[in-house]
């Protein structure tokens, strides 16, 4: 099972969307497995990381944005990929840096995670990739061909797709038997066939 999650973003930092994943695993009616979560983008990462004080996450990403700084920095003068701006080749070091996968295990019905940890998406860019057609800060579809939900044809939002894979029908436990897991600031389709598809981006 697969679906495409859209997280929209405002600039650099860190953006929580925890709930949207459990609102896939709860919605798959897988019971225990492992999630895969997969950012289609070079730009941003993901992380698991604390989501009850606020200055975790202002903290993280101000030891990035000096780990790397914007590349018309004295210190940055040595980069050659600058044609979308000074946010751009930093934003990809620092992709590389952190991870554009993350596996959390799902227990009851639900990702396992600890009493003070969310899902992020990472942006490292200051302005978000604008993509045509827009659609809802979340926007989730479960089968490629099927129903979907968007906003308004036309808009420009800034916005991030990641591809979240539940297991396969094979992995699931009985009581689940019979249920059914972007470029440049601002980020980036579920099957309910018996088999695992492939978590690749498009």
């Amino acid at each position: 099972m697969q679906a495409i999650l859209t997280v929209r973003t405002s600039g650099q930092g860190l953006h929580e969307f925890t709930e949207d994943v459990v609102r896939f695993v709860r919605g798959s009616g897988i019971e225990r497995g492992l999630l895969t979560l997969f950012v289609q983008h070079t730009s941003c990462s993901l992380c698991v990381q604390e989501n009850a004080d606020p200055d975790v996450r202002r903290d993280l990403d101000q030891f990035f944005r000096r780990l790397v700084p914007p590349s018309d920095d004295p210190s940055m003068r040595w980069i050659a990929h600058e044609s979308e701006g000074p946010d751009d080749m930093p934003a990809h070091i620092k992709a590389a840096l952190n991870a554009v996968s993350l596996s959390i295990p799902v227990t009851g019905g639900r990702p396992a995670l600890g009493t003070w940890q969310g899902i992020y998406l990472f942006e490292h860019r200051d302005r978000p990739p604008r993509t045509a057609g827009g659609g809802a800060p979340e926007r989730l579809t479960r089968n490629p061909g099927a129903g979907r939900r968007a906003g308004a044809p036309g808009r420009l939002q800034p916005q991030r797709s990641l591809r979240a894979c539940g297991p396969p029908a094979a992995t699931r436990t009985s009581r689940a038997a019979a249920g059914r897991g972007s470029t440049g600031p601002g980020r980036r389709a579920a099957s309910s066939t018996p088999s695992a598809a492939p978590c690749r981006g498009g």
